[in-house]
């Protein structure tokens, strides 16, 4: 019979990917060893490889943990969003002030997808861009609920990663100690997309 897991295996489990994060983040995957995530977590060698079998595993829990967060995230808008029977524009602004709030308590995490994902292998890689695709589709969707004659002109896609752009890379420039937060950005980000979107005309396609 197999071994169970022991009580509060996924809580530490998380507090492994939370150091793990950090320090990939700080130092980068490659020059971050197993000695000093397990060092970080306070546990030893032995033990942090009950949690992970090696450091490939513990960056593609990373990965995947930051992206199954956001396409649960995307699902949670979408319930809250009909629920509350509000319109497309209002769905968006919604999505994009939650995956604005999202990174901001997961900057390490969304570093490390961002920068080290070159490190896994084909097939990990192919999960995880599976997962992002769903995301980006989602998103493309609720653009082209604003305004259907851009998905028409199959502009819809091209612009939610014009979006994405803003959002994604917001953790290069902006501070955790400085004097914007990544709620006081989201709203930011929300009037340039709309700004912008309404001078958007289908015939530039």
């Amino acid at each position: 019979m197999a071994r169970g897991r022991a009580p509060g295996f996924d809580a530490t489990r998380e507090q492994i990917l939370v150091q793990a994060a950090r320090l990939f983040a700080a130092q980068g995957y490659a020059g971050t060893s197993m000695n000093q995530v397990a060092e970080a977590c306070e546990v030893s060698k032995p033990t942090l490889y009950h949690y992970v079998r090696d450091k490939h595993e513990l960056l593609m829990q990373i990965c995947e943990t930051h992206v199954e967060a956001l396409a649960a995230l995307v699902d949670e808008v979408r319930s809250e969003t009909a629920a509350q029977g509000l319109n497309a524009e209002a769905h968006l602004r919604a999505l994009i002030a939650g995956f604005m709030q999202a990174y901001g308590q997961a900057q390490n995490e969304h570093r490390v997808l961002t920068e080290d994902v070159k490190f896994l292998n084909a097939d990990d890689q192919a999960r995880l861009l599976a997962i992002e695709r769903g995301v980006v589709g989602a998103f493309a969707e609720a653009v082209a609920a604003v305004r259907p004659e851009l998905q028409a002109a199959k502009l819809h896609k091209p612009l939610t990663m014009l979006l994405f752009g803003m959002i994604n890379w917001t953790f290069t420039w902006l501070k955790p100690d400085g004097e914007l937060s990544y709620e006081s950005v989201a709203p930011m980000v929300a009037d340039l997309f709309f700004g912008g979107l309404g001078a958007v005309s289908p015939l530039q396609a």
